[in-house]
């Protein structure tokens, strides 16, 4: 039997509605994928509704709550979300591109292969979520909570992780490009063979240097940590 494919041109288009969680309930018991365009969904509940392969274009999700969602292969462009909870939510190959979603809570939520392009997530809450394969882009995640995930042999272009927590994060054959790790909590997290001369470690200590073993860092980095001891770098 020959393999068939989602066409998301199938999608049901629906514009500028405000929309209840009772509508959103009736629109998915079809089953059928969705394009909302527009839409106003602030402070819905929208929980344990099936939304797979639906897609948000510039929607307002502040607040909303989705916990145990269904929304494998959703696609979320230029939302605002701040303050959503996809707790527990299912959102595998899930793509976020340019959406503003901080303070967001992805606690416990299934994020295998999902991305976020372009995203701000400052403060948002990653305890505990499954995350493997996960990639993030151009995307500020500044005192959000990621501890525990693995990094291991991405390229992480423009990401900013200042002040987060990574605590026991696996950084080992990471390169960081225009990226920032300034004052982030990194307690037990692994950086062997990362290439850390594209970051900025910014309030680093000299005895935070052991943090970094067997990664590689610029003389300018480490000017800065010897700086300390009150020597220079020539």
């Amino acid at each position: 039997m020959a393999a068939t494919f989602f066409d998301p041109t199938s999608r049901t288009r629906i514009e500028r509605k405000s929309l209840s969680s009772a509508e959103v309930a009736v629109i998915a018991a079809d089953r059928a994928p969705v394009l909302l365009v527009d839409c106003d969904l602030e402070d819905a509940d929208l929980s344990r509704i099936d939304m797979t392969d639906w897609r948000f274009e510039h929607c307002v999700l502040k607040r909303a709550n989705l916990t145990g969602v269904a929304l494998e292969r959703a696609e979320f462009a230029g939302c605002r979300g701040a303050f959503a909870n996809f707790t527990a939510a299912e959102l595998g190959e899930a793509k976020f591109q340019s959406s503003d979603f901080n303070n967001a809570r992805f606690t416990g939520a299934s994020l295998s292969q999902a991305s976020f392009n372009g995203c701000k997530l400052t403060g948002a809450d990653f305890s505990r979520a499954k995350n493997v394969a996960i990639t993030f882009y151009e995307t500020t995640l500044s005192a959000a909570i990621l501890a525990g995930f693995s990094f291991r042999k991405h390229r992480l272009i423009r990401v900013d992780f200042s002040m987060a927590d990574l605590a026991k994060c696996d950084f080992r054959d990471t390169v960081f490009e225009e990226s920032s790790l300034r004052e982030a909590n990194l307690v037990d997290a692994r950086f062997e063979s990362a290439d850390l001369r594209g970051a900025d470690l910014g309030g680093l200590r000299l005895n935070d240097a052991r943090k970094f073993k067997g990664a590689t860092i610029s003389r300018g980095q480490a000017g800065e940590l010897l700086a300390e001891l009150g020597l220079k770098v020539r």
